[in-house]
C-alpha cells in the first residue's frame, strides 16, 4: 500500500470512527436530533472523508468537463443533505455513509491496480541497476546507458546480464524466466550471443557488448509493456465513449425523474411528495455512476498484457491482445547445417568462409551457417559485403573474392557448379571466381512444432499456411510432417507480402490474419498482417520493431498460448461488461421505482464495481493456460 492509500485508509478509518461515535451519541440522545450543532458535527466526517470529491467536481465544473463520478457523488449527497435540513430529520447518516462506500470502493480499486501493476513489474523485474566494468583490475560498477558499445563488462554469479553481448570468456548457465516465462536454464560458453535481462546463476562471465543499453533485449521488453496502455482495443474506446454519454443521460434521467412527477402530482392538485422525487433522483445518480466498467475493462487488459509478458508474450497494445482472439489464419522453420558436398577445401574452411561472408545477415539461413561456424565472428576479415536479394552475397574474406548463394548466384557470376539432390536449401561457394563446394541446409523441425499446429487448429486458426524462400520440395515435406494446410515456396520478401495480400482477401471479415517470423526479411509481412508475431528474443531488430506480438522464446507453442491468454482476457471484459451492465440497469430501475434507497445504490455500485475488479484481476494468471 503506497503513501496515498494509507492516507486515504486513515480517513476512512477517522471518518468512519467519528460517524460511529455520532450516531451513538445521537442513540442515547447526548447529541440533539436537530438543529445546526448536530448539521456541524455531521459535516466534519464528511468533509473528512469527501473533501476530495467535492474539489474535484468543482473543477470539473470551473474546466466544463461536468459529467464524472465526482459531480455524480457530490450532486448526490449534498442534496441528501439538504433534504435532511429542509425537512428537519437531521438524518445524516445516509449522505455520509454513501460517501464514505464510495470511497472505500475507490481504495480498493487503487489497490487493485496498484498491486497489478507491482505484480507486472516483479514479472517483469529485469531492469538491470548497474554493470561491472574492470579496471585495473578491480570491477567498477557503472550506469549501463554509460557502456558503449564493444566494452567488456563482468556478470558475476547471481547477477543479471545488462546489456546485450557476446561471451569472451567463461561458461555459466542463465535464467531466462523472466524473459520467456520458463524455468529451464540454458548453457552459454565462450562465443554465444547472449542477451540482457537473463539471471547468470554459476560462473563468471565476461562479455563485450554488441548494443548500447537502450537497444538492449531488457530495454525493448521494459518500453513495450510500459507503453502497450497507450494502444487503446475497440472495447476501451466503446467504453469511453459509452461514458461520455451515459453519464450525461444518467443526469438528465436524474432530473427528470425529480420534475416529471413532481409536476404531474402538482398538475392533479397534490402538491405534496415532491421531496420523495428528488430523493429518488439522487439516488439514481448514486446508482448511475459508470465505475465498474470505466475502471475493469482497462484493467482487464493490462492485466492481460501483464499477464502474458510474464509468460514470454509481449503484446505492444490492448488493441492486439483483442485482435489476437480473432486470429482465424496462420502464416508462417529453425535452420542447421546438415550436409558439406564437393568441397575443394577443407569443410571447415568452407563453412568459415560462407559464415563469414553471410555475417552481416539476421537470415535464419546465416545464423545457421554463423552457428555451424562456431567461433566468434571476427569483422574485421570481412569487407565489400553485397547482398543480392533472391540469389545471395558476395564479400571479401581474408582478401579472397568470396560468393555465398543459391544456383542463380552462381549462374549470374558464370561459375560453373554441381547440382545437389539432397533435400534441404543449397548455399554454393565460389572463391576468386572458382566453384569450392556447396552447403546443405535444412529446416529442422523445432521440439513440439506438430503438436504447437494441432493446439493451434484446436485453439479456432481455420487455416495454417507456410510461406518460405526454400524450395518446393522441402516446403512440402515440412509442411506434410507438420500438418500445415498450405504451403507457397521459393518466394522472396516481396512474394511475401503479395502473397499475405492475397489471403487477407481470402479471410471472411471477423477473421484476423497473423504473420511469425523472425528474420529481417520479414519485417515488411510483419507490417503488413493483421497482426504481426516475432519469434524469439534473438529474432532480428526490424522484426521485432514491426511486430505487435512479440515472443521471447523459440517455442512454437507460444503462439497457442498467446491466442488463449488473448481470448481469457476478452472473456473477462465481456465478462465485465455484461454483469456491469445488467447489475446497473435493474438498480436504476428498482430506485426509479421506489423498492431501492440510496444505501442499497451505493452498495450496489460499490459491489459490482468491486466483482468487476477482481474478475480483471484474473487475466494475470495464464501460467496454466
Amino acid at each position: 500500500m503506497n503513501k496515498k492509500q494509507k492516507k486515504m485508509l486513515i480517513r476512512i478509518l477517522v471518518s468512519a470512527a467519528l460517524l460511529g461515535i455520532l450516531n451513538y451519541l445521537g442513540n442515547i440522545s447526548i447529541l440533539p436530533q436537530t438543529g445546526m450543532l448536530r448539521f456541524a458535527l455531521y459535516m466534519v466526517p464528511y468533509l473528512i472523508i469527501g473533501y476530495d470529491i467535492l474539489k474535484k467536481a468543482w473543477k470539473g465544473i470551473r474546466n466544463g468537463q461536468v459529467f464524472d463520478e465526482a459531480f455524480l457523488m457530490a450532486v448526490a449527497t449534498i442534496g441528501a443533505i439538504i433534504l435532511a435540513l429542509y425537512s428537519g430529520s437531521g438524518d445524516y447518516l445516509e449522505a455520509i455513509a454513501v460517501m464514505l462506500l464510495y470511497q472505500i470502493g475507490e481504495l480498493f480499486q487503487s489497490y487493485a491496480v496498484g498491486k497489478s501493476r507491482r505484480n507486472i513489474s516483479e514479472l517483469m523485474d529485469i531492469r538491470p541497476d548497474y554493470a561491472n566494468i574492470e579496471r585495473d583490475g578491480v570491477l567498477e560498477k557503472v550506469d549501463p546507458d554509460e557502456v558503449e558499445i564493444g566494452s567488456v563488462i563482468v556478470v558475476q554469479p547471481g547477477e543479471k546480464v545488462p546489456i546485450d553481448g557476446v561471451v569472451v570468456e567463461g561458461n555459466s548457465t542463465l535464467n531466462t524466466a523472466a524473459l520467456t516465462g520458463e524455468s529451464l536454464p540454458r548453457d552459454v560458453e565462450t562465443g554465444d550471443e547472449i542477451i540482457s535481462g537473463c539471471i547468470n546463476e554459476s560462473g563468471v562471465l565476461k562479455i563485450r557488448t554488441t548494443k548500447e543499453f537502450g537497444d538492449s533485449t531488457v530495454s525493448k521488453i521494459l518500453d513495450l509493456v510500459e507503453n502497450a496502455s497507450s494502444r487503446k482495443s475497440k472495447s476501451e474506446d466503446f467504453i469511453t465513449k459509452f461514458a461520455r454519454v451515459y453519464t450525461p443521460a444518467g443526469v438528465y434521467a436524474a432530473i427528470a425523474l425529480a420534475i416529471i412527477p413532481s409536476v404531474v402530482n402538482l398538475l392533479m392538485g397534490n402538491a405534496a411528495g415532491w421531496n420523495v422525487w428528488i430523493y429518488r433522483a439522487l439516488t439514481f445518480l448514486v446508482a448511475s455512476c459508470p465505475c465498474a466498467l470505466v475502471v475493469s475493462i482497462p484493467l482487464s487488459f493490462f492485466a492481460g498484457i501483464g499477464g502474458a509478458s510474464n509468460a514470454g508474450v509481449l503484446v505492444k497494445g490492448s488493441n492486439y491482445l483483442e485482435l489476437l482472439s480473432k486470429t482465424g489464419t496462420l502464416t508462417q522453420g529453425v535452420f542447421e547445417v546438415s550436409g558439406i558436398h564437393h568441397s575443394e577445401i577443407s569443410d571447415e574452411q568452407l563453412v568459415e568462409y560462407a559464415a563469414l561472408a553471410e555475417s552481416a545477415s539476421s537470415h535464419p539461413i546465416s545464423k545457421s551457417l554463423q552457428k555451424a561456424y562456431g567461433k566468434p565472428i571476427d569483422r574485421s576479415r570481412v569487407s565489400d559485403i553485397q547482398e543480392i536479394s533472391g540469389k545471395g552475397v558476395t564479400a571479401t574474406v581474408d582478401g579472397h573474392s568470396v560468393a555465398a548463394g543459391n544456383d542463380k548466384l552462381m549462374t549470374a557470376l558464370g561459375v560453373d557448379y554441381v547440382s545437389c539432390h539432397s533435400v534441404g536449401t543449397i548455399i554454393h561457394l565460389a572463391i576468386d571466381g572458382k566453384y569450392a563446394g556447396h552447403i546443405v541446409i535444412s529446416d529442422i523441425e523445432k521440439p513440439h512444432s506438430k503438436e504447437a499446429i494441432q493446439k493451434l487448429k484446436a485453439s479456432g486458426v481455420r487455416k495454417t499456411v507456410m510461406l518460405t524462400g526454400d524450395s518446393a520440395k522441402v516446403a512440402e515435406q515440412v509442411a506434410a510432417s507438420l500438418g500445415i494446410d498450405q504451403v507457397y515456396a521459393q518466394l522472396l520478401p516481396a512474394d511475401k507480402v503479395a502473397k499475405v495480400e492475397e489471403l487477407l482477401q481470402e479471410k471472411s471479415e471477423n477473421e484476423m490474419l497473423a504473420f511469425v517470423g523472425d528474420g529481417i526479411n520479414d519485417a515488411p509481412v510483419l507490417r503488413r498482417a493483421d497482426i504481426g508475431i516475432a519469434m524469439g528474443a534473438m529474432g532480428s531488430d526490424a522484426a521485432i520493431e514491426a511486430a505487435d506480438v512479440v515472443l521471447m522464446d523459440d517455442d512454437p507453442m507460444q503462439i497457442a498460448k498467446a491466442i488463449r491468454i488473448s481470448r481469457k482476457s476478452l472473456r473477462i471484459v465481456y465478462q465485465n461488461i455484461v454483469f456491469s451492465i445488467v447489475i446497473k440497469l435493474l438498480c436504476l430501475i428498482l430506485v426509479a421505482v421506489g423498492v431501492a434507497n440510496m444505501w442499497i445504490a451505493v452498495f450496489a455500485d460499490v459491489g459490482v464495481m468491486i466483482l468487476a475488479v477482481l474478475n480483471a484481476i484474473r487475466a494475470l494468471f495464464v501460467k496454466k493456460l
